[in-house]
């Protein structure tokens, strides 16, 4: 295997990495709290607004993550347009019209927020009821329960799916080719086509594993902070 070859190839890959992390980070820090939130939403007690929210999950998570890019980049615009001429305002064009990351970003964060919500959904139901009665008796406000008493548990429960979810976010982060927008794999088919040889490949599938290992010990860190903390 040639090496330097390697050596010279590895730069544009790791461009394209750059790329694939500043969405991750920013879906990241968006889409859990977007997520929780969600969650609240759904265990509303007033119907509506559990119905858009259940809504919005069944959406999300029933229709391919790839469609709902190409909607959002490629669709917005038209909607845009036909809201501009209904109403005889550019603003409406101006307010649909998305950057490729943007939209991207738009795309992965109510995705995958979706998800989150699931999660912390399920975190939420695996905890017993008695310590809502207990928190209530010791006098806790119910934003102080949830915050200060429930979150702490959710989080426990939710963290190995968390885990889960996010390592898949790094691998989903490939479809930002529906946008045109180079990220890993995206660079690295191109040196393929352009070479004729599988290694740009090899080396786009160890820079995911790097990424995929640094996060799960990131993440096996946490679990084993949590749990000295019971």
């Amino acid at each position: 295997m040639d090496f330097q070859y390697m050596f010279q190839i590895l730069p544009p890959i790791l461009s394209g990495a750059v790329t694939t992390l500043l969405l991750f980070g920013l879906v990241i820090l968006v889409s859990i709290p977007l997520g929780f939130i969600v969650t609240l939403l759904v265990r509303s007690k007033i119907p509506p607004i559990r119905w858009i929210a259940n809504a919005y999950i069944f959406v999300m998570r029933g229709t391919p993550l790839l469609l709902q890019l190409i909607f959002i980049f490629y669709g917005f615009p038209i909607i845009g347009n036909a809201l501009a001429e209904t109403f005889h305002s550019d603003f409406f064009r101006e307010l649909f019209q998305m950057e490729r990351f943007n939209a991207a970003f738009l795309g992965f964060t109510l995705n995958y927020a979706a998800y989150f919500a699931e999660i912390f959904r399920g975190g939420l139901l695996a905890i017993d009821k008695g310590q809502y009665e207990a928190a209530k008796v010791l006098g806790f406000s119910r934003p102080a329960t949830i915050f200060h008493i429930i979150c702490p548990q959710m989080i426990r429960v939710a963290l190995p799916s968390v885990a889960n979810e996010t390592i898949t976010l790094i691998k989903d982060t490939s479809l930002l080719y529906a946008v045109a927008i180079p990220e890993i794999i995206d660079v690295a088919k191109s040196i393929v086509n352009r070479d004729s040889t599988v290694v740009p490949l090899i080396l786009a599938a160890a820079v995911y594993l790097v990424l995929i290992l640094i996060l799960t010990l990131v993440f096996k860190w946490l679990e084993r902070r949590f749990n000295h903390s019971k």
